[in-house]
């Protein structure tokens, strides 16, 4: 909590409170930062990525003021947030936006008091600077995962012997005439309002192109809403009975949906499911054989990086960074593609979560097989 003693912040959705000028007793102040995050749906936002750049800020600059909000998914909030906190002399916002478009206008605003804007995870046109992952990528991992495990789940089934008189007559054909040889699999994207949702949903085509997979169907979920994506994964199950052999989830809150829409369904196994975050429920998911994958994101180090530029920015200094993305300076970090044979290395080791937190005991007899605790732990 020390490193925290400079650091004033405030949650919610109405606004900022005044911070005292000074920071740490008897630092000069050196300036305010602003972080507004868009929502707290998501498990990442509050659990990591807000309380890991108060930390890293309090470290870096013991002098410097914080000012933090969330908005709540609600575009008109974000921007009231700005608002106050440029009222309250913020010299750099730290933005991760609701709605990209609207955020024009938080930019604009900014500019015209002089402070910085660093686009924070989603893209904003005008920032001075932007930090994220690379979303086309990260759609292609997910693409490439799904493609490889349907494919290789139709060959076990091909290499099942065939039961019952009239196993030598399947047609290969459904009702309607549809071949249903190939595997078929639904495309769960995120909220087509946002450009990470578009950029995942081409990198996943891109993986998918040439693969001889059936896509049965397409649905970009509102708000990257689970519930939503329950409904419509229930409603598909529906329309192509037996045909769904994989959900291209975007994100684990979406694959969450989609998995209880097919537990509700009765399916044993669930189609194969994707993810994206490296949510704890995630990886609980795929220690017990319900999720396939995730793509873990280390948010923390994201938090960090942008923690340590708004800095930067701040003093005067000139950051490095790694690529200009339509004329905007940009930071961008690498993801990884996580199963159930990394949970240990990369989620374990990499001290994201503990095997105290995921092997609760609902999730005990799933980790011990798949080795990471009891006898067989790695």
């Amino acid at each position: 909590m020390a490193a925290l003693a400079g650091v004033a912040l405030v949650a919610g959705l109405g606004g900022c409170a005044p911070s005292e000028p000074a920071g740490a007793a008897g630092v000069p102040h050196e300036g305010t930062i602003g972080l507004l995050l868009p929502e707290a749906q998501t498990a990442r936002y509050e659990a990591s990525d807000h309380p890991t750049f108060v930390a890293v800020t309090g470290r870096r600059c013991p002098g410097c003021t914080v000012l933090y909000a969330n908005a709540g998914q609600d575009a008109a909030a974000q921007l009231q947030q700005a608002e106050s906190m440029l009222a309250q002399g913020a010299d750099v916002l730290v933005l991760d936006a609701v709605d990209t478009v609207a955020a024009a206008g938080i930019v604009a605003q900014a500019k015209r008091l002089g402070a910085q804007v660093i686009a924070y995870d989603r893209f904003v046109d005008g920032a001075d600077y932007y930090v994220s992952y690379d979303y086309e990528f990260i759609g292609f991992l997910l693409g490439s995962a799904l493609a490889g495990a349907v494919t290789e789940r139709e060959s076990e089934k091909d290499a099942e012997p065939e039961a019952g008189p009239d196993a030598g007559e399947d047609t290969g054909q459904d009702a309607g005439g549809n071949d249903t040889d190939r595997p078929g699999v639904l495309l769960a994207h995120g909220s087509a309002t946002e450009p990470n949702a578009l950029a995942i949903a081409a990198g996943t085509r891109r993986a998918l192109e040439g693969e001889d997979i059936d896509v049965l169907a397409e649905y970009y979920t509102p708000d990257w809403s689970p519930d939503k994506a329950t409904e419509w994964t229930e409603a598909m199950l529906i329309r192509f009975p037996g045909q769904v052999d994989g959900v291209l989830a975007a994100n684990d809150g979406i694959a969450g949906g989609a998995i209880a829409a097919a537990k509700a369904a009765g399916l044993d196994p669930v189609p194969v499911t994707t993810g994206q975050d490296g949510e704890l429920a995630a990886v609980q998911r795929i220690v017990a054989g319900d999720q396939y994958m995730t793509v873990y994101k280390a948010t923390d180090q994201q938090a960090q990086t942008a923690a340590e530029l708004a800095v930067r920015v701040l003093r005067g200094e000139e950051p490095r960074t790694t690529a200009v993305i339509q004329g905007v300076p940009t930071v961008l970090l690498a993801p990884r593609a996580v199963g159930v044979d990394d949970v240990q290395h990369v989620i374990v080791d990499g001290h994201v979560y503990t095997t105290d937190e995921i092997c609760v005991p609902a999730y005990r007899d799933a980790c011990e097989r798949a080795g990471i605790i009891g006898e067989g732990a790695r």
